[in-house]
């Protein structure tokens, strides 16, 4: 192979998108570039059903085909930058497993690698991973040699090695205890590899327990270890129900979201770690205001072109709102402006993916009957709904859903 070729096969090979995450290290300039869209596959899980379909950007369409049973439900999942694996998470504890609002523990949690070929089937390799508790979320390092695992009850942390088959190795062992806050939500590992942060959500005040702290913990990574937490919580952490977080792909700025304020703050990195407060916060409901019983917001992307930025509002029932916030980005300072909100022809929008070329963006809707919703993302950032796919008639929820590049 040439070496003009072997560059262009380096370069697709860095486009990997997997719900909430979204490669760091992709250029604008090479988002912007791409003339005809990558080869993706989207998956869906609902229960503990993960379904493949097969996806037309051009036409902004999907196609049902297999799927596979894990042992407990599907939690979360991550796609290896460098190799064709798809790390999936799953559980018989927490909400989802109960459907009733309580989150038993459970005894039976894991990840499971997959192989992934050229159509987007999936083929287990190796013995699952078993974890201590149920995996909330999962990512890989940047190098793709670890797998970072958040736990939310009890609020915890783990890593786990990747072999150099892809198979699941063992759990790496820490220096010493960590501060992992309370109600951990996501992992992320910063651009540069260096940094870890921990999304602690915290809880919500009952009329018997007073509110639990939010809180980002920045750890310090290398090679599989943490070390030198810092904990950033705003107020000391009350009122900072943050849950998702994803970073722009050039500039130094973080977009988190805060759960139970329906609000979208930006944060500086600064060196290995971040500003203590926001530079910016920004309601994400098209009619304003905070703190509104029974809506809240979940997952948030950043566009790989960096100038824009999706979240996503949901509610369970009228006048609760289930739709994607849609926010240009001031390439200057980082500050998001609000410009359309879009329903989701769904209820409950926990997930949602964009694909790498940045021109499909796919709403997983949880609340049964769980639905898929595609939309085309304009030149100007604003969705266009195109189509909703039913992919559930039972009551299980849609847990998760993301895009993934084939090679």
């Amino acid at each position: 192979m040439s070496t003009k070729l072997t560059r262009v096969a380096h370069a697709w090979q860095i486009y990997v998108a997997v719900g909430v995450v979204t490669a760091p290290m992709i250029a604008a300039g090479l988002a912007q570039g791409v003339s005809h869209a990558p080869h993706v596959a989207l998956y869906a899980s609902v229960g503990e059903e993960l379904i493949h379909f097969t996806v037309d950007v051009d036409h902004a369409t999907l196609t049902r085909q297999s799927s596979l049973m894990l042992p407990g439900f599907v939690q979360e999942a991550w796609a290896s930058p460098t190799a064709p694996f798809l790390y999936v998470a799953w559980s018989n504890g927490g909400t989802s497993y109960s459907g009733s609002g309580v989150e038993p523990r459970g005894d039976g949690h894991g990840v499971t690698a997959f192989r992934v070929d050229a159509s987007g089937g999936l083929h287990a390799e190796g013995t699952p991973a078993q974890l201590r508790s149920r995996p909330i979320h999962i990512t890989g390092d940047l190098s793709a040699r670890h797998l970072l695992v958040a736990y939310n009850d009890p609020s915890g942390l783990s890593v786990h090695t990747i072999n150099t088959d892809g198979t699941i190795g063992s759990e790496v062992p820490q220096s010493g205890a960590i501060d992992t806050g309370i109600y951990a939500h996501q992992v992320r590992v910063a651009p540069g590899n260096r940094t870890v942060i921990l999304v602690t959500r915290g809880n919500q005040a009952t009329s018997t327990t007073p509110e639990d702290p939010g809180a980002l913990k920045v750890f310090r990574y290398d090679q599989g270890k943490l070390s030198n937490e810092v904990s950033i919580a705003p107020a000391k952490g009350i009122g900072f129900r943050s849950r998702h977080l994803d970073f722009h792909p050039t500039g130094p700025w973080v977009f988190l979201t805060l759960e139970s304020q329906n609000r979208l703050d930006v944060f500086r990195r600064v060196h290995d770690g971040l500003d203590a407060e926001p530079l910016f916060s920004k309601n994400t409901l098209a009619h304003g205001g905070g703190v509104t019983a029974g809506q809240t917001a979940s997952t948030v992307h950043v566009h790989p072109n960096g100038q824009f930025v999706y979240v996503a509002n949901r509610g369970a029932a009228p006048p609760a709102v289930n739709d994607i916030a849609v926010f240009r980005i001031n390439e200057n300072t980082g500050e998001p402006s609000l410009i359309q909100n879009i329903d989701t022809r769904g209820s409950t929008p926990r997930t949602f993916a964009v694909d790498p070329s940045g021109r499909i963006l796919v709403v997983g809707n949880q609340s049964p009957p769980a639905a898929l919703s595609v939309f085309k993302i304009g030149s100007d950032g604003e969705l266009e709904f195109v189509n909703r796919y039913d992919v559930a008639v039972g009551r299980k929820p849609l847990w998760w859903t993301g895009l993934v590049t084939l090679r």
